[in-house]
């Protein structure tokens, strides 16, 4: 897939989106936000914040920033922002989460929620969580990754070729993309029904070598 391809998929999920993955998903949302202990005053990024789901979960006195590559979901995101009155939202913005425009060492904590699977390289996307989460700071993902069960992950794999047309990746593999980002995992946790989806909570561990040993 390519950013083309991602923001014609999300063109199509806009208007519906909320319907079809808020409830199914909120758990996920809530548990990611419930391990970050967001603080007041901290700066959070949320990366792939789409129609705003996660916003009102955030505690008031946090500044929470999010970016999004689809025009159409930022717009539904600005409208439940303006709805709800959510304080804690300092900005959003159209933005490709493989090359951000933040300078490094911009937020506390950063957060990608049912993002790795959709962006066409999962790796740079780490890479630029890090660069942009400051020294000691934490990484969150929530993503759903190829299944354990055999049958299940058969089907995956089948339905892959598919990936252009339903907007992600349905059989990222797990081990794989925790070696290919170099992500020091703290914790993984399953959530969502069925624990089908995966909670990682990781150390930034930006540092010179980063990169390059994911490189390597």
């Amino acid at each position: 897939m390519d950013i083309d391809m991602i923001e014609r998929a999300y063109r199509r999920y806009a208007r519906g989106y909320d319907l079809y993955f808020g409830g199914i998903l909120q758990p996920g949302r809530r548990a990611v936000i419930e391990r970050m202990h967001c603080r007041p005053g901290e700066r959070i990024l949320e990366v792939g914040v789409g129609t705003g789901l996660s916003l009102p979960l955030y505690p008031p006195r946090t500044r929470v920033y999010g970016i999004d590559v689809s025009p159409e979901m930022l717009a539904r995101a600005r409208e439940r922002v303006a709805r709800e009155g959510l304080g804690q939202a300092a900005g959003l913005c159209r933005m490709d989460a493989e090359r951000m425009a933040f300078a490094d060492d911009s937020f506390d904590k950063v957060v990608a929620m049912y993002v790795v699977s959709v962006v066409p390289d999962p790796g740079r996307l780490v890479d630029e969580m890090r660069r942009v989460c400051r020294q000691e700071g934490e990484l969150y993902i929530v993503n759903h990754f190829l299944h354990p069960n055999p049958l299940v992950a058969g089907a995956e794999r089948l339905a892959a070729p598919l990936s252009r047309f339903l907007g992600f990746h349905p059989n990222l593999d797990l081990e794989d993309f925790i070696a290919e980002s170099g992500l020091e995992v703290a914790e993984l946790r399953r959530v969502n029904a069925f624990g089908y989806w995966t909670l990682l909570r990781a150390r930034n561990n930006k540092g010179p070598h980063a990169a390059a040993q994911r490189v390597a």
